[in-house]
Parts: C-alpha cells; structure tokens; sequence
C-alpha cells in the first residue's frame, strides 16, 4: 500500500471535508528507510525522484564522518552504539540513525547532522563532553 502524502479528508475535529482535487502521484511518499547500525555491513538502496533525479537511501552502516569543531578535522570513524534519539524513544534500543541522533563513536560522543534515509552517508559533529 503507497502513503499518501495530501491533505486529509478529515478535520482535526474529525467532521469531513469535501476535496477539491482528487489524488494526484506527485503526492506520493514512501515508507522512511530506517538506517540500522550493522557490525561490517553497509547497504544502500538507489530510488528514482522527481524529474529523475536519484536518491541514495542508507539502509545499513557502520561507520560516520565526524568533524571535530576545534580542529575541522573530519574522521571517518566506526559508530558502537546509538545514545540518544529524538526522533523515537524506541529507536535507541532498535540501533537505528536518524539525523539528530546521538552516537557513540571511537572518538566520542558525536551528533548526527545529515540525513542518512535520504542522502546516503552519516555525517556528524564531535560532541565536547561537559565535567
């Protein structure tokens, strides 16, 4: 089943509104690619957008690039375990990265800045820890 991305035909009281447009397949969506922290494994999915343009979705990775901002040096480092998620509570345990997440890396704590499901790398920023 396709998600569907137009107004709903509801309102938030839950009374129907009558649409003036039907349906159209621009407003199409997908299911969110969920990217999973794997051992050794990396695993990338290729999606035709709009116009024909192509979209890299992350499905699997286990490594980051990480920027350190006092030095501007970026690292590409291997990512242990995911911290923090805002995104879902749930997506801690489930080891899923998400842009916002927190990492642990070799490194450090680091943020993930970029958007894995839809540019396909993880990117992030070194996170200075507070004594």
């Amino acid at each position: 089943m396709g998600v569907w991305q137009g107004k709903s035909k509801r309102k938030p009281s839950g009374g129907k509104l009558k649409l003036v447009v039907k349906k159209h397949k621009r407003e199409m969506g997908r299911e969110p690619s969920e990217t999973h922290l794997t051992e050794n494994e990396r695993k990338i999915k290729i999606v035709r957008g709009m116009g024909g343009n192509k979209k890299v979705k992350l499905l699997r990775t286990y490594y980051a690039n990480v920027i350190d901002p006092e030095t501007g040096v970026c690292k590409k480092v291997k990512i242990s375990n995911v911290v923090e998620n805002n995104a879902n509570k749930h997506y801690i345990r489930r080891n899923i990265i998400t842009k916002g997440a927190i990492v642990e890396t070799e490194i450090g704590l680091a943020k993930v800045t970029s958007r894995p499901g839809q540019v396909g790398t993880v990117n992030a920023v070194l996170i200075k820890e507070e004594q």
